[in-house]
């Protein structure tokens, strides 16, 4: 009998700690996939890397680095009476559920200022910073494969 109470004791504890281990846990992490950065020619000083960002809450992608470059951009590309229209963003909104995909003719990261050209094969790491509706930043680094096109 003592035996019976002191495992049912364990079980309420255990699952209380699981219940509330449930709450405090928030997914903050965007996730990260069809990620890739497009090969260029020698000599060129600027590329482009292209992902899905899928956010568990809202959240805004406000700053982006890689050691492969001097400065990376968040872009948006459109066209309008045949006109392609490219412009830089500070930051891109992600709202908590919808991928928001970043690819080419859409938006995209913009690589000024390459350090050596984007050979397919080689790799680029990134490290990404989001800000949530709290104010709360968190970084994730993130490596992309290099190739001549998705």
């Amino acid at each position: 009998m003592i035996l019976n109470k002191q495992i049912f004791k364990f079980l309420v504890l255990a699952n209380l700690l699981v219940a509330c281990h449930a709450k405090a846990g928030v997914e903050s992490d965007v996730k990260i996939t069809d990620s890739w950065v497009r090969a260029n020619a020698p000599g060129q000083s600027v590329g482009a890397a292209y992902m899905t960002l899928n956010s568990p809450q809202d959240s805004t992608l406000i700053y982006i680095e890689t050691p492969a470059a001097g400065k990376v951009e968040i872009h948006s590309m459109s066209m309008e009476n045949n006109v392609m229209k490219m412009r830089m963003l500070e930051e891109l909104p992600l709202k908590a559920g919808k991928p928001e995909k970043l690819a080419p003719g859409s938006f995209h990261l913009m690589l000024f200022d390459l350090k050596k050209s984007l050979k397919e094969g080689d790799k680029v790491d990134f490290k990404l910073r989001f800000k949530d509706k709290t104010g709360n930043i968190t970084h994730q680094q993130v490596t992309l494969p290099i190739k001549e096109s998705n």
